[in-house]
C-alpha cells in the first residue's frame, strides 16, 4: 500500500469534521469541538513557549512562526496572548457573537485581541488549505500572514518564499495526516534558506511519522520523540469512531489499551532539529529547563 493510501486509510476511522473547518468565521467550530474537549493547541502551549524561549536570541528578538494546519488562527490566539482553550470556548461560543454576521464577528475580534496585551514577541504565519478560515484569522489579527496553500497538491507560491525564509519554528497540532513528507518536500527549500527552523509537530498516534521524520533527515534534521507522553486531542465523536481508531492503532502493532480504549484521540510530539543542535541539548533537557 503506497503513503497516500495508507493515510487515506487510517483517515476514514476519523469522524470526518471538514464541514465546520472551512467556515466564515469559528463559531460553529468551536461550539462543536467545544463538545468533544477538544485540547490540543491548550497542551502545546507550554512546549510551544518553552521552544520560543530557546530561540530567541536576545532579550528583543521577534521569533517567526510557520503554523501548519493553523485553521482559526488558534495557536496565534494562545501564543500571543495570554489565553486558554476555555478563554476562546467562551469567546466564540457566547451569546454576544451568537447572533452576529460573520463580518461583525471579525471585527470584534479585531477589537477584542487587539485590547489584549501581547506577552510573546513573536510573528505567525499561518498555512492551510482551509481558504475562509484562513482568512478570518488574518482579517482578525491573530496571524501576521495567512496563506491558503495546500502544499500536497502545489508548490509555494514564488511571492511568499521570501517571506518564509526567516522563519524560526514550524509548528503543528493535528494537521499531519492531511499534511504529508509532500508538504514538508515543497516547503524544506525555502525555509531552510537561512538558519532551519526547528519543527514542532505534534501526531496522532493513529498516523505514521516515519515519512516525514525520513525527508526531515535528507535535509540535514534529527528528529526525536518526546518519549512517555501523550497529549489530548479531542474526545472520540462516537462509539464508531473510537471502535475504528482502536482497530487501526492495533492493525499498525500499537497497543490502545489504557490510552485510546479510554476514550481519546492521543498525540504523540516530535521535535526535529538540525543534527548539531539535537546533540548539544536533547529533548528531554530541552523542555525540562
Amino acid at each position: 500500500m503506497s503513503d497516500d493510501a495508507v493515510f487515506e486509510h487510517i483517515n476514514e476511522a476519523k469522524a470526518n469534521m471538514d464541514h465546520i473547518y472551512n467556515q466564515p468565521d469559528p463559531r460553529t467550530y468551536f461550539r462543536e469541538l467545544r463538545k468533544l474537549g477538544y485540547a490540543i493547541p491548550g497542551l502545546a502551549k507550554p512546549i510551544f513557549q518553552k521552544l520560543i524561549s530557546h530561540l530567541r536570541r536576545w532579550p528583543d528578538d521577534r521569533v517567526r512562526l510557520l503554523d501548519l494546519g493553523c485553521s482559526y488562527g488558534v495557536n496565534a490566539a494562545l501564543l500571543k496572548h495570554d489565553l486558554s482553550m476555555p478563554d476562546l470556548y467562551e469567546h466564540w461560543d457566547s451569546k454576544a457573537l451568537s447572533d452576529v454576521t460573520s463580518e461583525e464577528v471579525v471585527a470584534q475580534d479585531r477589537r477584542f485581541f487587539g485590547d489584549l496585551d501581547e506577552p510573546e514577541d513573536i510573528e505567525v504565519i499561518g498555512l492551510d488549505q482551509a481558504e475562509s478560515a484562513v482568512a478570518f484569522a488574518e482579517e482578525a489579527g491573530l496571524l501576521d500572514e495567512g496563506l491558503a496553500v495546500n502544499l500536497e497538491t502545489e508548490p509555494l507560491p514564488g511571492p511568499v518564499r521570501e517571506e518564509l525564509a526567516p522563519v524560526d519554528l514550524v509548528t503543528s497540532t493535528g494537521c499531519i495526516g492531511y499534511v504529508t513528507e509532500k508538504s514538508f518536500d515543497r516547503l524544506l527549500p525555502v525555509v531552510t534558506q537561512g538558519r532551519p527552523p526547528w519543527m514542532a509537530n505534534f501526531v496522532l498516534r493513529l498516523f505514521p511519522f516515519e515519512p516525514i521524520e525520513a525527508t526531515l533527515s535528507d535535509w540535514g534534521y534529527v528528529t526525536e520523540k518526546l518519549e512517555g507522553r501523550t497529549f489530548v486531542q479531542r474526545q472520540f465523536a462516537s462509539a464508531d469512531e473510537q471502535e475504528r481508531v482502536v482497530e487501526q492503532l492495533q492493525e499498525r502493532g500499537i497497543d490502545p489499551t489504557g490510552k485510546e480504549t479510554e476514550g481519546h484521540l492521543l498525540a504523540e510530539f516530535y521535535l526535529s532539529r538540525p543534527s548539531d543542535e539535537a546533540a548539544a541539548t536533547p529533548i528531554e533537557q530541552l523542555l525540562r529547563a
